[in-house]
């Protein structure tokens, strides 16, 4: 037996206003998109947006149902718009923040599962990593270099062949 490990560096800033000016306008728009959502039963209004490698920018919210399995995450809306209005092009740098209307966001979060395989299969499809950068409505605020970072040992087109 052997044993591996796993593990990844990423960075830490004290709040938006240590990021670049560029890094620090996706993050605020991202926090402002977060108004955008429609999340009356969690009142968990997530936000985000993508600078695309043409300079487009794409924004998603997480959109809620009252059947809980059909609602859709920030970060896959915002991958499916960025597909469907610019096919193929690459995504540079998604920013994702969050308002939690019933307590604290203070504190960056990270993709749910669903959503990091989806950004797996987007950095693969247009072969260009996707930058993160996470945050809440203020405080710290975290970079990851790429999406995949997020999810090791993942499952792939190259699987099914």
């Amino acid at each position: 037996m052997n044993k591996e490990l796993y593990q990844f560096a990423y960075e830490v800033y004290n709040s938006v206003e240590d990021l670049n000016e560029q890094d620090a306008w996706l993050v605020n728009e991202a926090r402002e998109v977060t108004a955008n959502a429609y999340a009356p039963y969690s009142n968990f209004n997530v936000g985000a947006v993508a600078k695309l490698a043409n300079g487009e920018i794409v924004a998603g919210t997480n959109q809620e149902n009252a059947s809980y399995p059909v609602g859709i995450c920030a970060e896959r809306v915002l991958l499916a718009s960025a597909a469907s209005l610019y096919p193929n092009i690459a995504i540079d740098t998604i920013a994702i923040s969050y308002h939690n209307i019933n307590g604290v966001s203070s504190h960056p979060i990270s993709p749910c599962g669903m959503c990091r395989q989806s950004l797996v299969e987007y950095e693969e499809r247009v072969k260009q990593p996707i930058r993160l950068i996470l945050s809440g409505m203020d405080g710290k605020v975290i970079v990851v270099e790429k999406a995949n970072l997020l999810l090791p040992l993942s499952f792939g087109s190259i699987d099914l062949k």
